[in-house]
């Protein structure tokens, strides 16, 4: 079933955005990573893996997920949420590379040499504060542990301010096929005043250098709801985006929580666009990139028509994981690195947080594992309906039902009495089959997944979430 379609000018009532514009998950996952506890940690992940390397003994393995975080920085971006570590001091690449190679090696010893990959992303902080050499280093070791599938997603992030077009080259030759690059702004003042400053010019050089490369997908990153950001100047930035015509664009919702991240703290409250600004900037990024040709998957994501993953939501296969929305199905996640969460069968964990924390785990030669969660049926069931609703817009009920023996009308009752307001007021449209997100109810779509969270509420915080426009 298609989304419904978006109307760039459509006009939300000031009423419903003050009740609707309230604080909630981004459904990266389900539960989400707010659940995940310390009951769950380097021995429950390693049974998690042992599990899938005995099914893939028997049923043959399917293609991994693989994510490695890189968190060296060399400089803060005040708006920043990202676990990472700022230095100029690139020797401390060294030693973290050290451990990244015993961290696959303890994957190795459960999963087997050779366990296939299909997709390979590189995240950080920023992935190319390491060199050529050890980037080389690092891809040398993960191709020795796994083996990439023919046509494998091998993709990076790379910070403008601090790539050229040679630099470029030489990750296209190292086996990178996909780029994202960060760009939030191109507003001068709106640069300075998150400390990321970068000119038009510089980007679209690096675009056009990685289009003559031959990068088989380029990716670029905004944020709306940041300092002096107004929707005339946001305007501005779409369409110098547009203009670059990268295959994707992730177009984010600033967070503004200082009390978590000490980075925003340097952030004037008093700066930041109001909620209805922030409102007319969505509006406005969605009907300014469909106008330009863009197809809109979803949420915080729009394609070319031609790219994959516009290609994957029109015939209904889109996915979504802790990079966003995704082609791949929906697979098993190795995730590497300090901080990172993967997820392994019907498991989620997270390795310690602070670098200290990583490298002690992985001198005892354990799992850095610290945290996670075991689903529970009740989890699964409830994350496939959620997930439904953020990829598809729509819940069939048959093929809930149908996979989770479960009567939707019975098991779901309490939430289907509480979507009905919701239809009310327009944001979607439910009959005895299913429930349809209308074209209004994507501006507010992370809160009508809400509805299906059994956490929300009883022992999460809300002022832990992002406002969900």
């Amino acid at each position: 079933m298609p989304y419904a379609p978006l109307e760039a000018t459509m006009v939300i009532p000031d009423s419903l955005l003050r009740r609707l514009d309230v604080p909630g998950p981004r459904y990266t996952s389900y539960p989400t990573a707010d659940r995940f506890g310390d009951s769950f940690g380097a021995t429950e992940y390693r049974h998690a893996l042992r599990q899938r390397a005995g099914g893939a003994s028997v049923g043959g393995a399917s293609p991994l997920s693989v994510y490695i975080h890189i968190p060296f920085c060399e400089s803060v971006c005040y708006y920043c949420a990202c676990n990472k570590v700022v230095t100029r001091h690139h020797d401390r690449a060294a030693e973290y590379l050290d451990a990244l190679e015993a961290e696959i090696a303890l994957h190795v010893e459960e999963l087997g040499q050779g366990h296939p990959i299909s997709q390979l992303h590189f995240g950080g902080g920023t992935p190319t504060f390491l060199s050529d050499a050890e980037l080389a280093r690092l891809m040398a070791a993960l191709t020795r542990a796994f083996a990439l599938t023919p046509h494998a997603e091998i993709s990076i992030e790379v910070d403008p301010r601090t790539a050229s077009p040679e630099r470029l080259q030489r990750l296209a030759e190292m086996g990178f096929n996909r780029l994202s690059f960060g760009i939030q702004d191109f507003d001068p003042d709106v640069q300075k005043a998150v400390h990321r400053e970068q000119s038009y010019e510089s980007v679209r050089d690096l675009v056009h250098a990685a289009r003559t490369i031959g990068f088989e997908s380029i990716n670029a990153d905004l944020i709306y709801g940041l300092p002096l950001q107004t929707a005339a100047s946001f305007e501005r930035t779409v369409a110098q985006v547009a203009a670059l015509r990268p295959d994707r664009i992730a177009l984010y919702a600033y967070a503004h929580l200082p009390e978590r991240f000490k980075p925003q703290r340097r952030i004037e409250t008093v700066q930041l666009p109001a909620p209805e600004t922030r409102l007319q900037m969505l509006g406005g990024a969605i009907g300014g990139f469909l106008g330009h040709g863009y197809a809109y998957i979803g949420m915080d994501h729009f394609a070319l028509p031609t790219d994959a993953l516009a290609i994957a939501k029109r015939q209904g296969r889109l996915h979504r994981n802790f990079q966003g929305y995704s082609t791949q199905p929906d697979c098993d996640l190795v995730a590497l690195g300090v901080s990172a969460i993967g997820r392994m069968g019907s498991t989620y964990s997270q390795n310690a947080k602070t670098l200290p924390e990583y490298y002690a785990a992985i001198a005892r030669g354990r799992f850095p594992t610290v945290r996670g969660l075991a689903a529970t049926r009740d989890d699964l069931i409830r994350r496939a309906v959620i997930m439904a609703i953020m990829c598809q817009g729509r819940v069939e009920f048959e093929s809930i039902e149908f996979a989770h023996l479960v009567r939707m009308h019975e098991y779901f009752a309490p939430e289907l009495e509480r979507l009905e307001p919701l239809a009310e007021e327009g944001l979607l449209e439910i009959d005895e089959r299913s429930v349809q997100v209308t074209a209004l109810g994507w501006y507010f779509v992370r809160g009508i997944a809400a509805v299906f969270d059994r956490y929300l509420g009883a022992t999460s915080s809300l002022t832990r979430y992002s406002r969900i426009v």
